[in-house]
């Protein structure tokens, strides 16, 4: 927008309105009031066109000028004001534009009544929590546990309250999780995800901080009232690498260091989920001696593969914010298009073995579904992936997202795997 000069000398009063204008200086003369032609014009030159409007200074017009004055001044806070908004809009329009997060993610302003506050609380925490996360979370677990399932009569209220209290109590700690690591990264987040509630402001530090250690509370109060040790290990085990990974204090904060970093994202999302959760199930509720069976091994082997893509994926289109503070991830070291194809190699490296696996199954329903499936998730995964823009930061978190949602689409296939 246009900034809005306002200016005055002892030879009189002059506005200026610099940048882009309908007006032009050739088709407008300077105003002159009477009597006034031997006083010197003051000239201040900016960019853009300029008005000129010259007030005497003699007492005869003094109370003409001081009319003048007080107009010229009212209009120039007004486009002032106008011209404020507009920057802030613009600015916040570039902002995503270039974050890459979808637009319908930004904050909603509403007038402020009692539902539209509660609208956009309910917004705020909803980006708070990182849904992706949340989502996969509770894929995994559900997925998990059906691996447990032996035959009809074990899909029971007994089975389903077991899967409710794992999914429930391991979203208290992914909130805990993401929401320590943001309030880890504020200074980051303004850089990489302006969108996210503590690096936009929605948040302050305290109401960040409530949340997390409420959420924490609340995941291990439920852990230890259910009494399942495996759920209870898992819950404890996330709650230590999720805090080591984030937490900035000494020898901890290891998402500095990129492979200690993927090992966390690898030991939660690929190890503990897959056993903790399975046990759980197994041994809690359907009190059943622990076995290790084939899918589990698979679906534990193929999450690893997963996990690392997650851990190397999630920090290229955050090159920028993890440059200016010192965050050495592979993507820093390596280059974005270097990290993006290691990726996409060992999806699809992890597809390609899981098509073996299927095609090595006794039962032909199995075959047929795990082999086709995982053949049409690696061809869309390689399509999308060739069809990338690696410079547009948008593109590429866009991708990521869609990784996600291959990795949500695995644990739908992992239950048939026999």
């Amino acid at each position: 927008m246009d900034a809005l000069l306002l200016g005055s000398s002892t030879g009189g009063l002059s506005l200026f309105i610099s940048g882009k204008s309908s007006w032009r200086s050739k088709d407008l003369k300077a105003v002159h009031f009477p009597n006034v032609a031997k006083r010197q014009n003051q000239k201040q030159r900016v960019k853009g066109s300029a008005i000129r409007v010259q007030v005497p200074t003699n007492k005869s017009y003094n109370l003409i000028g001081n009319f003048y004055t007080q107009r010229i001044q009212h209009c120039a806070r007004g486009i002032l004001e106008t011209s404020t908004v507009f920057q802030k809009s613009n600015t916040k329009f570039l902002v995503n534009a270039t974050s890459g997060h979808p637009l319908e993610s930004e904050p909603k302003a509403y007038p402020n009544t009692p539902w539209n506050s509660a609208k956009n609380a309910l917004d705020a925490f909803y980006r708070f929590s990182r849904p992706h996360t949340v989502i996969g979370t509770a894929l995994s677990i559900i997925s998990v546990s059906l691996l447990a399932v032996e035959k009809l009569s074990d899909i029971s209220p007994l089975f389903f309250t077991g899967v409710l209290e794992a999914v429930v109590a391991a979203l208290f700690m992914n909130i805990y999780i993401v929401g320590l690591n943001q309030l880890s990264d504020v200074e980051i987040d303004k850089v990489n995800k302006p969108y996210l509630p503590l690096a936009s402001g929605e948040y302050s530090a305290l109401t960040g901080i409530m949340i997390v250690t409420s959420f924490s509370i609340m995941s291990f109060w439920l852990g230890w009232i259910i009494g399942s040790w495996p759920l209870f290990w898992a819950l404890f085990v996330s709650f230590v690498l999720g805090t080591a990974y984030s937490i900035n204090l000494p020898l901890l904060r290891w998402k500095r260091f990129a492979l200690v970093a993927a090992m966390c994202i690898l030991a939660v999302r690929a190890v503990i989920v897959q056993l903790a959760f399975y046990l759980h199930i197994q041994t809690h509720v359907f009190s059943r001696p622990a076995v290790i069976s084939k899918p589990l091994i698979f679906a534990t082997a193929f999450m690893s593969f997963f996990s690392v893509v997650i851990a190397l994926f999630k920090d290229i289109p955050d090159i920028e914010g993890d440059k200016i503070f010192g965050i050495k991830s592979y993507t820093v070291r390596l280059g974005q298009e270097k990290v993006f194809w290691t990726c996409i190699s060992l999806l699809e490296m992890a597809y390609g073995i899981s098509i073996l696996v299927g095609a090595t199954s006794p039962y032909t329903w199995s075959k047929v579904i795990t082999v086709l499936g995982h053949s049409v998730l690696a061809s869309i995964l390689w399509i999308h992936a060739k069809s990338v823009d690696l410079k547009s930061k948008a593109a590429i978190t866009s991708c990521y997202m869609f990784i996600w949602k291959l990795f949500y689409a695995e644990y739908f296939l992992i239950p048939l795997i026999r």
